[in-house]
């Protein structure tokens, strides 16, 4: 069953996490294999609600862009270096490739051969020798097996086309010898009491009894061929292993979690049509050829608590997105299949996700439930924001009996555990929890730390505007960082100093000092990024 990646944005929050986990669990009862993700390091709140109830932390995914092994390749396409030349040329056929890796017996890559390498081989080499197997040379002579006493042959290849005595007197035979002879009765018993290793007899030619007794007493293997002595000599090649014939033995090769893009660049520059593909253990899994790249399957994912591109995990334009379920405004992706999209203006993913597990008729475990209850309460800070609404406060009451919570005892035990940036260094605190947005032609970046310290940033508040400053150069327009203090429901912002005008126009402030504290200011998605999106769509 194929894998579905369910995660959140990056700089994952508490919501974005436990939507992660808990759609998983929902789907995963449901007989679909779901797999929750996060896209960066957990923050100290999540880690402690996951502690809490016991749940296993998702593992990082670093991108969901096409990885070779997601193309339909020639998966399984191989010889090995003891195939014959022959068995070569017939498999090529019968998959409709021109080349073939070539392994050994631990499926290690030996060469790639192709069809134009076989073709100068083929006219240019020598044919003296012949390393093979006594069946090979059966198989490409059509054969009749008369007598086998060696599996395999290594040896001179001589044809016997001189007259009778002119042969026995100018040629020396040795007992590695291979020997193809029409009806040639003293030429054939030369080679015999020369206990040569094989006798190859043309058009279908077989001994007689004493020639065959003597071919036995001598341990001369003896073979038929269905082919004149021409013929014979020519087709016999094709009995040679493969590797015998081997001249490139360091192919480029690719490996099955290389990115797409990245061998189609590199291909591009090679200008090779056939890479064998391997795997971790350097073993060969097949064949990759230029012409397979446009047939590949994508990675299906689903979106919790986002659905902005910019927010989401790289190479989502190369996923293939199922689902997305939400509950911010409508961001800039899209699909190209119509898919299950849920969005609804509550205060958590996770107030939705409570709506599915319903309409499933599928009964939320405590675990489940209480980091669910967790996610809403850290999103609509203890269902105090403004982003709460009556659906909130009624799932947390449901949830809240589930995971047997006192929800506002455990939510300011959660926000404290979560506040602590005690030890972070300052581009830790900012990027903790920090968004992009598109507003008109500019980027807008938005961090938001919950914190009842601020006291002790205060004394780096400089550091944290130059770190604001450096993010903004030549990236965003604004850079904003809102320290939220939910007892005393406000926050303190923070920002680059090219934005200083922008903030007192969003937030109808005369003349506004880093540092400053906003009251009533405590939910990003309905007060803050409104009120700048507003500003810097009608400046731009």
């Amino acid at each position: 069953m194929k894998s579905i990646y369910i995660f959140g944005h990056k700089n994952p929050d508490t919501d974005s996490v436990c939507a992660a986990i808990a759609l998983s669990y929902l789907k995963n009862q449901k007989g679909e294999n779901a797999i929750p993700k996060v896209l960066g390091h957990l923050t100290k709140e999540t880690q402690f609600v996951l502690k809490h109830f016991g749940v296993k932390e998702p593992d990082y995914l670093n991108n969901v862009k096409v990885q070779l092994r997601n193309v339909h390749y020639n998966k399984g396409v191989m010889l090995n270096e003891y195939a014959s030349l022959k068995e070569v040329i017939d498999y090529m056929q019968e998959k409709h490739c021109t080349a073939v890796p070539i392994i050994d017996e631990n499926k290690h890559l030996k060469s790639l051969i192709t069809l134009k390498e076989i073709a100068m081989l083929f006219f240019e080499t020598s044919r003296e020798h012949l390393h093979t197997s006594y069946q090979h040379i059966v198989n490409a002579l059509h054969g009749t097996e008369i007598l086998k006493f060696h599996d395999e042959f290594d040896g001179t290849l001589i044809a016997g086309s001189y007259q009778s005595q002119t042969f026995i007197e100018t040629t020396p035979l040795s007992s590695s010898d291979i020997l193809i002879v029409g009806n040639r009765y003293k030429v054939i018993e030369h080679a015999l009491e020369c206990k040569i290793a094989l006798l190859i007899l043309t058009n279908n030619f077989t001994l007689d009894k004493n020639l065959l007794e003597l071919a036995k007493k001598n341990h001369v293997s003896v073979i038929s061929s269905n082919f004149d002595t021409y013929n014979t000599c020519n087709q016999i090649t094709l009995s040679n292993y493969v590797k015998t014939l081997i001249v490139n033995l360091s192919p480029s090769v690719v490996h099955e979690l290389d990115y797409l893009t990245d061998f189609v660049e590199d291909a591009a520059k090679k200008g090779f049509t056939n890479y064998p593909i391997l795997n971790k253990k350097n073993e060969c899994l097949g064949l990759i050829r230029i012409t397979d790249i446009s047939h590949y399957d994508k990675k299906d994912v689903i979106l919790v608590d986002h659905n902005n591109l910019e927010q989401s995990v790289p190479g989502i334009d190369e996923a293939r997105i199922v689902e997305i379920i939400d509950h911010h405004n409508l961001g800039a992706i899209g699909t190209n299949i119509p898919i299950n999209f849920r969005s609804m203006p509550v205060g958590s993913t996770c107030t939705i996700l409570y709506q599915l597990f319903e309409e499933s008729h599928v009964r939320i475990p405590k675990d489940i439930a209480g980091i669910m209850m967790s996610a809403i309460l850290s999103d609509t800070l203890i269902l105090k924001s403004p982003t709460t609404t009556e659906m909130d406060k009624k799932v947390v009451e449901e949830l809240a009996k589930i995971c047997e919570e006192n929800y506002e005892t455990y939510g300011y035990k959660m926000l404290k555990a979560g506040s602590s940036i005690e030890g972070m260094e300052i581009e830790d605190v900012i990027y903790q929890d920090f968004k992009s947005y598109k507003a008109g032609s500019e980027n807008l970046g938005i961090s938001q730390v919950i914190t009842m310290d601020f006291e002790n940033m205060k004394e780096h508040l400089s550091e944290y505007v130059d770190k604001l400053n450096q993010i903004a150069k030549g990236n965003y327009k604004a850079v904003t960082l809102f320290i939220t203090d939910v007892v005393k429901n406000g926050s303190y912002v923070l920002y680059n100093e090219d934005a200083k005008t922008i903030i007192e126009d969003s937030f109808d402030i005369s003349e506004v000092e880093e540092g400053m504290f906003i009251p009533n200011i405590v939910s990003r998605k309905k007060q803050i990024l409104p009120n700048l999106v507003e500003i810097l769509e009608r400046r731009s």
